[in-house]
């Protein structure tokens, strides 16, 4: 059960993202926020794998070739989404932007499936169908 944990806290911090994203992003260029930003998460997470004891296990990961390319991959879509959600921010309410980026799970559920073949059970496909209408409603809002 930790994941679920782990997943509200997620849930928790993205919805401050939004939100102190938008005070910060009044009179500034969205691009340049999200830059800063990504330096201060870098930092941040560098002090986190140092406190863990794990700065070594950096060059095997680098060493990797296959993963470091999906790693590298996964930062650029990861950036490419924050350039988006800060441009999106920047303009438009919180409440419109925020529920429409969760189109993400809908996408991502997509993805697993055709790529992981994982599968849904009735009750999973429901809830992201019903995700899916949630984006069309805040959308249309």
């Amino acid at each position: 059960m930790s994941w679920l944990i782990f997943a509200i806290l997620s849930a928790v911090s993205a919805a401050f993202v939004s939100i102190f994203g938008k005070l910060g992003l009044q009179n500034i260029d969205a691009n340049t926020a999200t830059a800063v930003r990504a330096i201060i998460m870098a930092i941040f997470l560098f002090g986190v794998v140092a406190c863990e004891g794990n700065l070594s296990k950096i060059p095997l990961i680098i060493s990797e070739k296959k993963t470091f390319m999906f790693i590298v991959l996964s930062g650029v879509a990861g950036a490419t989404s924050w350039l988006f959600y800060f441009l999106a921010l920047k303009t438009g309410k919180v409440s419109q932007v925020a529920p429409i980026d969760k189109l993400s799970v809908v996408i991502a559920t997509v993805f697993a499936i055709a790529f992981f073949g994982e599968k849904l059970s009735m009750v999973n496909g429901i809830g992201v169908g019903l995700i899916a209408i949630g984006v069309l409603l805040t959308a249309l809002n």
